[in-house]
């Protein structure tokens, strides 16, 4: 069985990341700390995605993944999964014209055909809009779990055999992973999860494979400009192998 490539990069001691994705976590223990309601919470964190998007084109990293709201997200309380919708369609009316002149391109993934009618258009739009930008790439995981993904990428692959496009014995490690959403881009370098806890809740379990990962007790609304050069320094002092030695 062929084996998934997971970045180009040799082995020996990290450079710059290429790709960093984040688990944004924190946000209502932010809230609770400050004896402020949960929705203002959110609400914060969505300014320390403001302010992550602007470091990371300052320290040239080339792909963004933020983890906005999880499949599993939908069990929260509904006033809460409504400010956050909410709060998704205010960030894209606020910061795509700011995104747009920074040359930052918006991609989402995730199941986005059980969103609302009006926010999957302003997705595409907002899509569409930055297509050409190659600053930064800002994804968005939102309605996002990887084991669907996974097994979404499964039953295509399944479809295909069946059909008899391909053979059961051809597929392998990098034909699952180009059946993946957003195959074409790299696969994380690194991996931050704020708030102290030390999961990975789901997110992008298959491309992660070989990622350094790393675990910050820092509330998400609380991440800034200085939590993005620590997290990299950090990266920077480890030696990736790839399983190679």
């Amino acid at each position: 069985m062929a084996s998934v490539q997971p970045t180009t990069e040799p082995a020996g001691l990290a450079s710059i990341p290429r790709h960093i994705a984040i688990i944004m976590d924190g946000n209502g223990r932010w809230a609770a700390a400050h004896h402020l309601p949960r929705a203002l919470g959110h609400r914060r964190g969505a300014d320390a995605v403001r302010r992550t998007v602007e470091a990371c084109i300052a320290e040239g990293i080339a792909v963004l993944t933020l983890y906005a709201f999880s499949s599993e997200n939908w069990k929260r309380p509904a006033d809460e999964v409504e400010d956050l919708m909410a709060l998704l369609r205010l960030y894209l009316k606020r910061e795509i014209n700011d995104l747009h002149q920074n040359g930052v391109r918006v991609r989402f993934m995730g199941a986005l055909k059980d969103l609302s009618a009006d926010l999957q258009m302003m997705i595409k739009k907002a899509e569409a809009r930055t297509i050409n930008n190659k600053k930064l790439t800002l994804v968005i995981a939102l309605n996002y779990g990887s084991q669907a993904e996974i097994v979404m990428a499964c039953k295509a692959l399944a479809q295909k055999a069946v059909a008899g496009e391909i053979t059961p014995n051809e597929i392998n490690c990098q034909m699952l992973a180009n059946h993946l959403q957003l195959a074409d881009l790299p696969q994380p370098d690194l991996v931050i999860r704020t708030s102290g806890e030390k999961r990975l809740s789901n997110f992008l379990l298959w491309q992660s494979a070989y990622s350094e990962l790393l675990f910050l007790d820092i509330l998400w609304p609380d991440f800034n400009a200085e939590s993005l050069k620590t997290a990299i320094r950090d990266y920077q002092g480890r030696e990736r192998r790839f399983g190679g030695r």
